[in-house]
């Protein structure tokens, strides 16, 4: 039976560690504020929206969100951005995901100053953490999925890492992230050729391609590392790309959804956000 890597607790001990540092900054001045930008009325946008501004509170970062209707133009967008990347007050701010069809996501998130990016997610720092050069804002699930497996106490160099998924959000980054700390990593994604048997292969996988329940109990090496990025919703219920219950059974860690990957995303937007916040404090 695997044990459970609980996101929850962990993310309460990192925003905890973040409260400290938030009035060690405040003490020099600094007042760290997140923005966000959320387009239209998507129901999983306006919760997890709302679970951030819970988090910024928790633990005294100014929080201030930018509501903007669904039917509103590319332009609009983007001339809010810029506004935001010109304003001293605001130290990191995100483009809540996804947008509306009309809009064109990559012209939106490139328009973000790399220094205020605290998702992570423009061409320039994603072109930093690939290449491995610089100080990059890092994207927050990634990260939190690394910090999960080591919690473990499992040393992650030489480990067969596989991760299925390969979106610019999670997969292709953390595919780097676990090629950064020594593992051997393979990318699997929808044309993967038997996909279960390559999975199978993975002292540590990383599930993250947006299907209810993919993951089944032959997709998991005995003893394995599982890590369940999957958010989809079942009948009201939230559930992962990972069977838990089958899974469960041959793997030696597991994390669960809800309460493993989702917190933990969000305290990884609040750490690089305080990172932001110290460079503005660094450059004064």
């Amino acid at each position: 039976m695997a044990r459970i890597i609980d996101g929850k607790e962990r993310a309460e001990t990192i925003k905890a560690e973040l409260k400290g540092e938030v009035e060690r900054l405040k003490r020099e001045r600094i007042s760290p504020r997140l923005d966000v930008i959320l387009v239209g009325d998507d129901p999983a946008s306006q919760t997890y929206v709302k679970n951030k501004e819970k988090d910024c509170i928790a633990i005294g970062v100014e929080s201030f969100i930018h509501r903007l209707p669904a039917d509103i133009k590319e332009g609009q967008v983007i001339e809010l951005v810029r506004k935001l990347n010109k304003d001293r007050k605001v130290h990191g701010f995100i483009v809540q995901l996804p947008l509306p069809k009309q809009i064109s996501t990559e012209k939106v998130l490139n328009e973000i100053d790399p220094s205020k990016d605290v998702d992570g997610l423009t061409i320039k720092n994603m072109g930093m953490l690939i290449k491995g050069v610089g100080d990059p804002m890092v994207p927050c699930t990634p990260q939190g999925v690394i910090d999960l497996i080591k919690t473990t106490g499992i040393e992650i160099k030489g480990k067969h890492a596989v991760v299925i998924g390969r979106s610019n959000i999670v997969g292709k980054p953390v595919a780097i992230l676990l090629l950064r700390e020594h593992a051997t990593v393979t990318i699997c994604h929808s044309r993967t050729v038997d996909l279960a048997s390559v999975a199978r292969t993975a002292d540590i996988l990383v599930a993250a391609i947006g299907k209810a329940r993919t993951v089944k109990k032959d997709f998991i090496k005995p003893g394995a590392i599982v890590i369940d990025v999957g958010m989809n919703s079942e009948q009201g219920k939230l559930i992962g790309d990972v069977d838990f219950d089958e899974a469960k059974e041959v793997a030696a860690y597991i994390t669960p959804v809800p309460g493993g990957v989702g917190p933990m995303t969000r305290a990884m937007l609040l750490k690089n956000t305080l990172k932001a916040s110290n460079n503005i404090l660094v450059n004064k």
